[in-house]
Parts: structure tokens; C-alpha cells; sequence
């Protein structure tokens, strides 16, 4: 795969407050990646930066191979924008706004309207003046909005937000869809759990990058491999056989309960199983633990944080 945004020390000045910090970054064609980070941590900026509607102070982002502050004009037809609260013109239908922002392109107005109001599920709805549709519906037509001129790149900013479950898992399909059909998909949220589940890569920010891989990786580097193991109670006898496997790197011992790190738990719990039993152990259940995208995330921060509060 290629590179289809591409930044190098990407930063942002308003006044003194200084918004994105040598932002590096290489997002792939066809791959989702998760920008995620706090609230004020640059998220909206970069965004900004990179679909040519403002400028950096230093550095440059390269989106599509066009200059973002070179030519905004062209980069615009190659990029497609989903706000967190998009808007619409509510006295004309679905259909005419579509016709409305298709305009700005050279494109076929009806035909794509037409195309993506069926893709969106919106078909039956068209001529009806969106003043009347729900937050998800209004999501929908956003997300044709912003394809209707077939862009190579898309940016979701929180395209969930607000939404009730059903609503989300409708939008959340309709955006694997698009890395389906060969979209790069640039998206920003809150929600932790839909980042795991969408993206192929992650992008944690908080003014200068903090990580950029796959979730998998972030794990494994964060978190070592641990089982659970709950008995009806633990012994001497017990805690002296699990120590003394080699697979076993460290345990620590909660009441009745086991937490043992070992490097292949799927492999490696059956000879920890036998081992306990042989020890005479009564064993209620074995679990292996699974970090999520939150732990990785809070970790991060967190170590963040620590960084910050020791350089003050």
C-alpha cells in the first residue's frame, strides 16, 4: 500500500497556545485509522490542517499528494467531510441538499445523489425535508454529503455521537463499508470501543503523537499475558508448584484467586491447569485476561501525565 497523507512536524499556533506539536504521521490508501486523544489534545486541528481548511504554522501535511495550504481548492475534491454536527439546509429535502452540495463538483448531481441516498437507506425518504429526520437519519445524509463526489479520503469526526445503539451499528457498518469499496477512512472519536472495532491502526495525540500502530501491538508492548485462576482455596503447596514452572514469569496471589503471567496463555493454561490440579488444587474457572483499547489508552495518558508533571 501507499501513503495517502503523509505529515512532517505538523504544528499549530493560535497565539501562545500551541494546539498540534511536530505531528508525524503516514496513513495508508485503503486502512481506517483511529485518531483518538483527549478533549483538547489537537484532534479537530489536525483534521482541519489536513482537509485544507486552515494552514500550519511550521511543518506540512501532504494529503492525496497535494500541499493541504497549497491548493485547498483541488485537495477538496479529494477529500470528504463528515462534521460532528453537520448541517442542513431544513426547508429543502434530502434529496435537493444533496443536489445543493453536489453542485460544488463536477460530477453527475442526480445520479450520485440518487446512488448514495440508496446506499444510506435514505431512498424512501428523499423528498421529504430533512427538518423532520432523526440525529441517525441526519448522520446518513451527511456521510452521502460528504461521498457524493467519490472522495479517496474521508474524515468522521465522532460520526456516532448522540446516536441510540441501533442507529451507531447502522453508521459503524456503512463505515466498513467504505474501506470495503477502497476509501481511506481518517476518524476521530470518543468512543474507545469503536475505535478498537473499526480501526486498523490507532493514532493516540495529546499536542505531539504519542503512539501510531495497531492496537494487537500496543497490547502486547503494555501489557504482559496473564491468566486467571480462581480456587476454592489457595495453599502453600499450591503457590509453590506454580511458581516453580518455567512458563511462568510472575504470580500474584487475591484470596482464592491466581493472576499468572506467562507468555502463550492458550497454549500454556493446560500445563498450568495440570499442574495445579497434580498440586491438589480445585480449580472453579481459568480465564485469560484481555486488555482493551480503554486500558491502552488510559495507560498512556497516564504516563503522559507523569512525563508532564515531572518536566513543570
Amino acid at each position: 500500500m501507499s501513503s495517502v497523507i503523509e505529515t512532517d512536524k505538523l504544528t499549530k499556533l493560535y497565539g501562545d497556545l500551541l494546539a498540534v506539536k511536530d505531528l508525524s504521521i503516514s496513513v495508508e490508501s485503503g486502512e481506517i485509522l483511529g485518531f483518538l486523544g483527549p478533549n483538547g489534545a489537537g484532534k479537530t486541528t489536525t483534521t482541519r490542517i489536513l482537509s485544507g481548511l486552515i494552514a500550519p504554522s511550521s511543518g506540512h501535511a501532504v494529503v492525496s499528494g497535494m500541499k493541504t495550504d497549497r491548493t485547498p481548492e483541488l485537495l477538496h475534491e479529494k477529500v470528504g467531510i463528515l462534521t460532528e454536527t453537520p448541517g442542513f439546509y431544513e426547508r429543502m429535502t434530502a434529496l435537493e441538499n444533496l443536489l445543493y452540495f453536489g453542485g460544488f463538483y463536477e460530477i453527475d448531481q442526480l445520479s450520485q445523489a440518487e446512488k448514495y441516498l440508496n446506499i444510506m437507506g435514505l431512498s424512501d425518504r428523499k423528498q421529504d425535508k430533512v427538518t423532520g429526520f432523526s440525529r441517525g437519519m441526519l448522520q446518513k445524509l451527511a456521510l452521502a454529503r460528504a461521498l457524493i463526489h467519490e472522495p479517496e479520503i474521508v474524515f468522521l469526526d465522532e460520526p456516532t455521537a448522540g446516536l441510540d445503539p441501533e442507529a451507531s451499528i447502522e453508521i459503524r457498518n456503512l463505515i466498513r463499508d467504505l474501506k470495503n469499496r477502497g476509501h481511506t477512512v481518517f476518524l476521530t472519536t470518543h468512543n474507545l470501543e469503536e475505535a478498537e472495532t473499526l480501526s486498523d491502526r490507532i493514532a493516540l495525540i495529546r499536542t505531539r503523537l504519542l503512539v501510531l500502530d495497531t492496537v494487537k501491538n500496543l497490547k502486547n508492548q503494555l501489557f504482559k499475558p496473564q491468566v486467571t485462576v480462581e480456587l476454592e482455596s489457595v495453599n502453600k503447596t499450591i503457590m509453590n508448584a506454580v511458581k516453580g514452572l518455567k512458563i511462568v514469569k510472575n504470580v500474584q496471589q487475591e484470596k482464592n484467586i491466581l493472576h499468572i503471567d506467562i507468555d502463550d496463555p492458550e497454549s500454556q493454561s493446560p500445563i498450568l491447569v495440570k499442574r495445579i490440579v497434580e498440586a491438589g488444587g480445585d480449580i472453579r474457572t481459568v480465564s485469560e485476561k484481555h486488555h482493551t483499547l480503554e486500558d491502552v489508552y488510559l495507560s498512556l495518558i497516564r504516563e503522559e501525565k507523569e512525563k508532564v508533571d515531572e518536566s513543570d
